[in-house]
């Protein structure tokens, strides 16, 4: 059998290359039918996250404990899995306060392949090898492939070589789980999002479960490292005009105080909100605000109630 052939029946048995029944009269339909189905297929991709809620709790227990041993969590994926690692990777700095570099996206053809794209880059394991050699990944990183389909060389061989220089390995797929077969992988979440309504994009179900699955992986670690107190976001980076006005509103809704007080403390504790939050419900000044964070590891709860 030619690679070619091969490659061909490869593609043609996974579960995101079949047809939909449900749209095979999709091209008949009205505009308001049309969209009808597309809605009613979303429906179920909650539901299949939903069923992988086991393995994620365990993909965030290693993020956890990579990120609090100084190690990063490093997407590699291509095509629309890679930017959505990209963005999810871009929006924690502003959101959770990390520093850049803690959490980082890796798209196949690199970053041209953001807004055009560079197919061809995907097809060879050794263009993932290289860049996570690039990436001078060591065994405190945690490294999650993401590939709606499983097979991709790129993603694959991102994971091999994490695996071979220590870091922990995750993956994303939307793939069933007994069909799972990529090794040197610690914990695979498999979202089984059944055939997409146009045959093959997967960026329609299977993006949309990936992106569910990267909000819960970085949202949850950040929550368990103390960058949340009850829902609200408190380790954000005032870095514009629209996350200034929602610091002060975030230090007036925990504390009650006013406008000006809140544009006060977070003058006096430089902007971080944790700290201003600190200073005025412990009311003690900025250096024990920074000692209490410092000795409950973040968590502002821990360091208000400090006895």
């Amino acid at each position: 059998m030619s690679h070619r052939k091969k490659l061909f029946d490869e593609i043609s048995a996974l579960s995101t290359e079949q047809r939909n029944k449900n749209s095979m009269s999709i091209d008949n339909e009205s505009i308001a039918g049309i969209l009808r189905i597309i809605n009613n297929e979303d429906k179920a991709v909650p539901l299949a996250v939903e069923k992988e809620l086991p393995y994620i709790e365990q993909a965030v227990e290693i993020i956890v404990n990579g990120l609090k041993s100084g190690g990063r969590l490093l997407y590699f994926g291509a095509g629309t899995s890679g930017r959505l690692g990209v963005v999810d990777a871009s929006e924690c700095p502003p959101t959770f306060g990390t520093p850049f570099g803690m959490i980082e996206g890796f798209i196949a053809g690199g970053k041209e392949a953001m807004f055009r794209a560079q197919e061809g880059a995907e097809d060879k394991e050794e263009n993932g090898a290289n860049d996570v050699l690039r990436a001078k990944v060591n065994n405190k990183d945690v490294v999650c492939g993401i590939a709606a389909s499983r097979r991709t060389p790129y993603v694959i061989g991102a994971i091999k070589k994490a695996h071979e220089l220590g870091a922990k390995t995750l993956y994303i797929t939307c793939t069933p789980r007994n069909t799972f077969n990529i090794e040197n992988v610690d914990v695979a979440m498999c979202i089984d999002v059944g055939p997409e309504v146009v045959m093959g994009s997967t960026r329609m179900k299977s993006g949309t479960a990936q992106k569910l699955v990267l909000n819960m992986l970085t949202t949850t670690s950040m929550i368990r490292m103390g960058k949340v107190y009850e829902n609200m976001m408190i380790d954000l980076q005032m870095t514009n005009k629209k996350l200034e006005e929602r610091s002060k509103r975030i230090v007036m809704t925990i504390t009650g105080v006013s406008y000006e007080k809140a544009e006060e403390f977070l003058s006096k504790s430089k902007g971080h909100v944790k700290t201003a939050l600190v200073m005025i419900i412990a009311k003690v000044d900025y250096e024990e605000a920074q000692e209490r964070l410092k000795k409950a590891d973040g968590f502002v709860r821990k360091a208000i109630w400090k006895k």
